[in-house]
């Protein structure tokens, strides 16, 4: 065995007590990595009779003098899913390799409503990344995993870090594709990061402070953002005396505690033109939710902040539907404001307008997300819709139900549904289908307007009456509305989600586009 090699071993040798027994090593290891700063994710899969490399892994072996399988056999334990070693002065092209078990080669479905083997290729390159990551390293290869879109969207997502509010910055490796065998990967890999990047927006928009993500400050970002798609997307920001003139009631209805001026985000793509029908999205906006009138307890309200978790996910589909050129044309729509106690406030017992000249009973002011939602479901009929979607963080209801395990869907439209569920299948980010059966209208039943907001002193099935609310602004044959309280924040249910604002679904959305888009091509 050469010197380098051996001082591998006897280092690890030397400190395993200490060192390979945790899934992370970064802290003692760093100084290793001065130089280059380069390290290299690689896989294996649970074997009987050991460890079953992949590809990358194999090759790598190889060029190290079956050195990886030694001190893989050396590192104690047998690995299990999710359990990785990170091994030093290995190669002398990197200086630290993370190697990370995937699992079984052919894991079983069961239950999960996923596939399950892209998915354990996101986890298995989010835990090799981010412990490389810890380790200092400021460059990093991953392999493909055979599947070098999944690799690239669990590396991506691992490694957001949300510190805009901090003095000291942590850093952000660059991620690199392993030794790609084919532009094939290389297309699958850069696709994978853009999406990824693209949910990554999202999150970011919704762990921003209600006090820097005004309506205005909201409008002002997707304006940067999307000015670089200026030939096929159009971007108007609808202010209040436009709201006004368009006879929004019930959204001007919530409006009114707050001194933050509403605004509702018009985005346009254009990326079939030969076509004059387009799918709609609509994305619930309130930046800080108080529960006006109808107060929320004080306690975690600061998450309030994502309640336009909806428009994160909607903005950022459309800036990321315009990156990839795909061929179809959406229409992005998200009401925007806070909802705000105050002496102007909206009040249990008042009577709102809708654009549509249905009138609403407000039985409670914390259900706010259904009336701006109402208004802008209204106006999404004005651009010849073949359907529309809408996503809302609409219901406490829904995170009982459903909790992070999916978002709960609600569609007139059982093809819809299909397109929908295997987009979530494909992506990971499951969706699961709620009913709409006529009796969660009885609820609604208002003595003195035509639908009051909530179902009042009757609290069951309360994601299921919010969904038949906005049914009542609906009236093309395809329409899905989306429920996503339940995974608006991510509490390590993933590894390359870990914890905070999980700006899902957005990946299943834009494969559904995707879909839908090759769908028309043929």
């Amino acid at each position: 065995m050469h010197s380098v090699a051996w001082n591998t071993v006897r280092w690890t040798l030397e400190r395993a007590p200490r060192i390979l027994h945790s899934r992370c090593f970064a802290t003692d290891v760093k100084s290793v990595l001065q130089g280059t700063g380069k390290g290299l994710v690689l896989g294996f899969y649970e074997s009987d009779s050991g460890y079953e490399l992949t590809n990358s892994a194999s090759t790598f072996n190889e060029s190290s003098g079956g050195n990886l399988v030694k001190l893989l056999t050396l590192s104690g334990n047998k690995l299990q899913k999710g359990d990785s070693r990170i091994f030093y002065d290995l190669h002398q092209d990197y200086p630290a390799v993370s190697v990370v078990c995937l699992g079984p080669k052919d894991p079983p479905e069961g239950l999960e409503c996923i596939d399950v083997k892209k998915e354990c290729v996101r986890e298995t390159a989010a835990v090799g990344v981010k412990s490389l990551q810890s380790a200092g390293a400021t460059d990093i290869e991953v392999e493909d995993f055979a599947d070098a879109q999944a690799s690239a969207e669990g590396s991506t997502l691992a490694l957001l870090g949300i510190d805009g509010y901090r003095s000291k910055k942590s850093s952000h490796p660059n991620l690199i594709l392993h030794n790609p065998g084919s532009t094939s990967a290389e297309g699958d890999w850069k696709y994978g990061s853009d999406v990824a990047t693209a949910q990554n927006f999202a999150r970011e928009l919704m762990e921003m402070p209600s006090n820097y993500l005004t309506p205005a400050k909201f409008v002002e970002i997707m304006s940067d953002k999307l000015s670089t798609f200026s030939d096929k997307m159009t971007f108007i920001g609808r202010p209040l005396s436009w709201i006004k003139s368009k006879n929004m009631g019930a959204f001007l209805g919530v409006t009114k505690g707050s001194a933050e001026e509403p605004y509702l985000l018009e985005m346009k793509y254009s990326g079939s033109p030969e076509s004059s029908s387009n799918i709609v999205l609509v994305g619930k906006g309130v930046t800080f939710d108080t529960g006006g009138i109808s107060l929320k307890p004080s306690a975690r309200m600061c998450w309030m902040k994502g309640d336009m978790g909806g428009a994160a996910v909607v903005c950022a589909t459309m800036a990321a539907i315009a990156s990839l050129n795909l061929p179809i044309n959406v229409v992005g729509l998200t009401p925007l404001c806070e909802n705000m106690p105050s002496d102007v406030a909206y009040k249990p017992g008042d009577i709102l307008t809708a654009m549509n000249g249905t009138t609403i009973e407000v039985d409670n002011t914390d259900a706010e997300g259904r009336l701006i939602l109402a208004d802008a479901l209204c106006y999404a009929h004005e651009f010849n819709p073949s359907e529309i979607i809408d996503l809302a963080t609409l219901t406490g209801a829904m995170v009982v139900a459903l909790g992070a395990g999916a978002a709960g869907v609600f569609t007139n439209s059982d093809a819809m549904w299909s397109n929908l569920e295997q987009a979530g299948r494909t992506t990971g980010d499951r969706l699961w289908r709620m009913p709409l059966f006529s009796q969660y209208r009885k609820q609604l039943k208002s003595q003195l307007a035509d639908i009051n907001n909530t179902s009042g002193q009757d609290p069951s099935a309360g994601s299921c009456t919010a969904a038949s609310f906005l049914k009542e602004f609906v009236t093309v044959d395809k329409w899905a509305h989306m429920d996503i309280a339940g995974v608006m924040e991510a509490k390590g249910e993933t590894t390359y989600l870990g914890s905070g604002m999980g700006g899902r679904p957005t990946r299943t959305l834009i494969q559904y586009l995707k879909a839908a888009s090759q769908e028309l091509a043929q």
